[in-house]
This record gives C-alpha cells, structure tokens and sequence, in this order.
C-alpha cells in the first residue's frame, strides 16, 4: 500500500518527501520501526514521540506523521497532521483494509458492567449462529482465540488489527468495551458503531493522566454516542438524560428496573438453591418474556437487560437469549465456582474499596450464614487500598483469610500487615495462609451449610507476580485442586 492511499481520509500536508512511497506498516513505538515503515509522533504521559523522529528515520522509516515542525536528516517523507492519534486511528483502518465495515461493531461504555454485559452479547450472538469476538479488560477472543490486549480498550491499530483477524476467522459481530480514555485518546475514532450501549456513570478515574475532572471523564464518554447508529441507555442512572441529550444516534431505546422504558425489568427475584446463587426477572416493553440467571446480583439485571436489548434488535431468536442468559458466566465477574450443594465458592476480580463493598452488599442480599473473604493486596501500590481493603472487609465479612495475591516486589507479610490495621477497625476476624490454593482449602475444609466463600482480587488474571516472575495461577483451577484436597474427588 502507498502513503498515499493511506492518507486519503485524513487532513495533512506533506512537508517534505513523496507520499507515492511504499508502506510496509504503521508503527507508533520507534524501538520496533524496520524499513518502510510509517512512524507516528505520539504525544504520550511519558515521552514525546517526536523526540524520536531522527531514530525512526536512520532505523529506514518511509515516512514520519507529526502533529508539529520537526527537524529530519535526510531526505524522508515527513506529514503534518493536527492530532497523530487521530491520524493513526484514521490510516490503521484503511492499512487493514475497513474491517470495521465487515461487521456489526458493538460498543459498550459506563464505569462498571462493561465486560459482564459484553460477554453475555458474546454467548448470545455465539449461539443463535452469529459469530462474535469480543474486546475488552479481559483480552481479544474469538473461536478458540484468545489474545491478551493489556488495555480495555487497546490502541487503535490494535483494534483493527484485531478486527481483521476476527472478521477473516468469519466472525459477523463484535463487541468492545470502550473506556474513556480509549475515546479521549481517539483510540476509536472513525469507527461506525452500529450498537453503542450506556452502562452507568459513577466518579472513577479523575487522576493526573487519566481526567482531570468528573465533567470530562462524563463527556468522554458521551462521545461514544457521536458515533453510534443506534443509543441504548440505563435510564435508571442519574446521568442518562444528558447522554441521551448529547447523542447523535438515529435510534434511541432505554432499559430500566424503575420505569416504563424500551426494555424493561419487573417482578426482580432473588434464588439459590444447592450452593448457586442467581436472580430472575419478567422483562416487558418491545419484548415480552421471563428470564433467570445463574449469576447474582441486582446489576446483573442491567448487565442482562442491556445485552437482550442489544439481541432483540439484531433480530436474534429471543428463545435463545432466554437460553443463553440462564447459562451464561462471566470470568472472574461474581462467578460461581461450585464445589458443593452446601455452600457457595465465587470469584470476582474486586480489589478496591468501592467494588469490594458492592459485591459484598449484592451478596449480603442472600442472606448467608457467614461471608468468608480470602484475598490479599497488590504489592507496589497504593497502601490506602490495602486498608480500605481490610476496613471493608473488617466490617462486612465474618472471617477474612489474607493470602497472596500480587506481592510483585513486596512481603506478602509486610501487604498482609496493612490490611490488617483496616481490619482492626472493625475489629475483623482473620488468619492468614500465604499460599492462596492452601488459603481455599481452608475455606472449604471449615466452610458449612449456607457459607459463601469469596475470593477477591484475582478474577480473570490467569498468573500471581511474585519478585518479578509472573507464575501461572488460574482461580478456578486452585479452587478445584482445593476441592480435590477436600472432597477427595
């Protein structure tokens, strides 16, 4: 492909050089440029991508994009833009080939309820014929694919690399979580979402390098929907009104627990039965059903909802969202782990304050005989979380058990004692039992009937870092080895 190809969709101009030139990739990190490459000046929290514009040109790039005047040697191709990721998210498309137009883009955006509410569209789409990847906190899957991405929302070569990969393997949908930052950064700009979904809105992420206020982090979400076809919205959060004032969508529809909407959830229920926990609803309005989960919690009603709405709309067998949802589970997201008929194991990857408190109150609900929380602290991390940790824990658990989770360069005795100062507020009860899998084993060996055993922090993550080695360690597999132990099965 030539530059010039490349550049047809965005605003530039050529400072020096020949945009007939021949391109092999686009590269935003110089350490990787080889010969004929692209090479974009990204403007980062860290480093200046400009700096290194002399580098990528010895290295043999094509071509530099700049968003300001730099100073070259040799006789290079060097574009001006106004914004370099804009500019890469532009080209990166059109490298790949607009895979984005191949298929049916699903984009869902909010502080929470992201990764549940796209795994749950996932197994829907999966199973009613339609193939979907999916992109999101967890990684890149597809089929038997699964790549790990780092970001929620990685960068936007990232994205249409992926989405050639998956609309080449057959896949006719895809749905992404799409963060704040991705759409500040213009990681998902030019992108057509056909679905663009509004989860909820909450205070996160206001930070130095992250947002510098509630405002803008509420308005970055907002320009998901500048870009969607269709808006569906949580009308139950505080917020939606001025996410549904600002779209640009030619459709709106809206879910809710509260009030008359698109799709709406009445007759909510609590169950367990035999160690599962689960909830289920009547959903009236565009469709008329029932439908139960296997999964706890309230807002797995919205997580739920907004997924059937998105189905319902693709004109999916709605026979087979009632299926599908029954079954449906979300890795590490209050995911019931069973091991017995007499109590409940559950991973969920809560490891702060605010989403500790939350899963413990939803679990609270079930009224169980006793909350046993293993988990343990991040090393090379804020200290106020371990605390925040432990004073929740201290207050709303019966017995903590502080293990291991990423000690990384710490003692996990040293993590173990921070959390313990949260604890004694409350004047919590613990032990401690380093070793995690031990830490479950005890759990089970002491647990009775009615007991929900809670493990925090690990969720998805498939690995513990421990002094700079990351040793595989997968929460289900520990939690069936302990069972094994137990159980002798």
């Amino acid at each position: 492909m030539t530059l010039r190809e490349l550049l047809k969709n965005i605003d530039y101009k050529c400072v020096q050089g020949n945009i007939d030139c021949e391109v092999t990739d686009l590269i935003y990190d110089s350490r990787k440029v080889t010969d004929n490459t692209v090479f974009f000046c990204i403007d980062g929290f860290k480093t200046d991508g400009h700096a290194y514009a002399n580098d990528a040109a010895a290295k043999g790039a094509a071509a530099i994009i700049a968003s300001r005047d730099i100073n070259v040697d040799g006789d290079i191709t060097v574009i001006r833009v106004d914004n370099t990721r804009y500019a890469l998210a532009i080209m990166s498309a059109v490298f790949f080939g607009n895979p984005g137009k191949e298929a049916v883009i699903i984009g869902i955006t909010g502080t929470k309820g992201k990764t549940s509410t796209a795994f749950m569209i996932k197994d829907m789409l999966d199973k009613s014929g339609n193939k979907c990847g999916i992109i999101g906190t967890i990684g890149a899957f597809w089929d038997n694919t699964k790549i790990k991405t780092g970001l929620t929302t990685p960068e936007s070569y990232v994205i249409h690399s992926l989405f050639r990969k998956m609309v080449d393997d057959g896949c006719k949908y895809i749905v992404m979580e799409v963060s704040s930052q991705a759409l500040k950064l213009d990681r998902t700009a030019g992108i057509e979402f056909d679905y663009g979904i509004f989860t909820n809105f909450s205070p996160d992420h206001i930070s130095d390098g992250e947002h510098a206020s509630l405002e803008e982090y509420r308005e970055c979400k907002e320009l998901l929907f500048k870009q969607s076809k269709v808006g569906i919205f949580n009308i139950d959060d505080e917020v939606s009104d001025k996410f549904i004032r600002h779209a640009t969508c030619e459709k709106i529809y809206t879910y809710s627990m509260k009030e008359e909407a698109d799709f709406q959830a009445v007759n909510v229920k609590q169950w367990s039965d035999g160690g599962k926990l689960g909830i289920e609803y009547d959903v009236k309005g565009l469709f008329d059903g029932s439908i139960k989960l296997c999964i706890p919690g309230k807002f797995n009603v919205y997580n739920s909802i907004a997924a059937l709405a998105v189905a319902y709309l693709a004109g999916v067998d709605m026979k087979i969202v009632s299926k599908e949802l029954s079954n449906v589970r979300v890795l590490g997201r209050v995911e019931l782990v069973h091991v017995s008929d007499e109590f409940s194991v559950i991973v969920d990857y809560a490891h702060n304050e605010v989403s500790t408190r939350s899963v413990m109150e939803t679990l609270r609900e079930y009224k169980p005989n006793r909350i046993i929380c293993i988990y343990g602290g991040g090393g090379n991390r804020a200290r106020i979380r371990r605390y925040d940790m432990g004073e929740v824990t201290g207050e709303m658990a019966d017995l903590s058990i502080l293990t291991c989770d990423n000690p990384r360069d710490e003692e996990i005795s040293d993590i173990n004692n921070d959390i313990k100062v949260g604890l004694a507020k409350h004047n919590g009860q613990y032990v401690e039992i380093e070793d995690r899998t031990d830490a479950i084993e005890y759990a089970i060996r002491n647990a009775v009937k009615g007991d929900i055993i809670l493990l925090l922090g690990k969720g998805h993550e498939d690995y513990q870092e421990i002094k700079g080695v990351k040793y595989h360690y997968d929460e289900r597999e520990a939690i069936r080895e302990a069972a094994k132990r137990v159980f002798g099965n």
